[in-house]
């Protein structure tokens, strides 16, 4: 049968319906293949982001700044004076600032991108769920038992030293989680220098966790600085361990996460030190190594007897030291 002009153009038509569906039904594929294929190339490039090494970059980018900010300030103050000679003896003490706060800043960052290589290149944001936590603070190394008191003592360059670190009965609640406050003071030669109140809490696990402090530093009675200051989840920062459920030679950690304010580390060096101190003598005592890329000279070693807690802290560039003389218990 002889097909007339009309039907020839509805086989074409659907002929053509039927090529288009095809086609978009590929397009679709293809589509949905590149979309699969983007969002794994994206987790992939995700994965091998060094966020570690990338956030000491973005906080030496930040601390240049600052240190270029000041010395602009510094060149405002050298401008008002009324001298020729005071101006540029002036701008000369700004440059010498600056170049040691640019030295600085490349000293930091390297010091956080050594504990990067240790730590790992993943973003520091450790789930804290305040169902994993217990009441009180019972880790053999960091008991914290309300009411009572460790005193240390310890000559110093900054005089002789005298500190109290109280356990109080009071709490805090930080992230959803119950805190224990303990006061830590400090004296030089009977003044006091250094008020500060520190929030712990432990998980089921027996780790202790360190959520915040609030440091008040002073001179002639008067607060001069609350550096080191923070709160875990408050503008960014972050609650670090500061001590193990199950200490490891070689364990290598964060103790607070304050950007540019608090950057405490900690490392296991050694689980089996005897330590004699005027409290007493100690076996099996824990020993860490803390440092810090705010103070890049700072080299502590702390030592923590078992049921006690820590009984001694040397400084290993100077050796002064400060130990456990004495606790009391209300």
């Amino acid at each position: 049968m002889k097909m007339g002009p009309k039907h020839q153009i509805d086989l074409q038509s659907k002929g053509r319906d039927h090529t288009i569906g095809k086609s978009q039904a590929r397009l679709r594929l293809f589509v949905g293949t590149m979309l699969l294929c983007g969002a794994s190339l994206s987790a992939a490039l995700a994965a091998q982001v060094d966020y570690c090494r990338a956030t000491s970059n973005d906080v030496l980018a930040s601390c240049q700044a600052g240190a270029q900010s000041d010395y602009s300030l510094a060149l405002g103050k050298c401008d008002n004076l009324s001298t020729p000679a005071a101006r540029q003896a002036c701008r000369k003490q700004a440059s010498t600032d600056l170049k040691d706060a640019m030295q600085t800043c490349t000293d930091q960052r390297a010091a956080r991108q050594a504990a990067c290589a240790r730590l790992g290149g993943t973003p520091y944001d450790p789930p804290i769920n305040p169902a994993n936590f217990v009441a009180g603070v019972n880790n053999p190394f960091f008991p914290l038992v309300p009411g009572t008191t460790f005193i240390y003592e310890g000559q110093t360059s900054e005089g002789f030293e005298h500190s109290e670190f109280f356990v109080t009965h009071k709490t805090k609640v930080i992230m959803g989680v119950t805190c224990i406050e303990v006061r830590d003071s400090v004296k030089h030669d009977g003044v006091l220098t250094e008020d500060t109140l520190d929030w712990f809490a432990q998980d089921q696990d027996g780790n202790v966790w360190y959520f915040g402090e609030n440091t008040h530093e002073l001179v002639d009675g008067l607060i001069t600085t609350i550096d080191g200051t923070f709160t875990a989840g408050v503008d960014g920062a972050k609650p670090g361990i500061v001590m193990k459920a199950h200490p490891m030679i070689g364990d290598f950690y964060r103790q607070e996460f304050s950007l540019d304010n608090a950057e405490d580390f900690a490392e296991v060096v050694s689980l089996n030190e005897s330590v004699s101190v005027p409290a007493g003598s100690f076996t099996s005592c824990l020993k860490t190594k803390e440092t810090t890329p705010l103070e890049t000279d700072l080299l502590e070693f702390k030592y923590y007897a078992p049921n006690v807690g820590n009984i001694l802290t040397v400084d290993a560039n100077t050796g002064e030291s400060t130990a456990l003389i004495q606790i009391t218990a209300e």
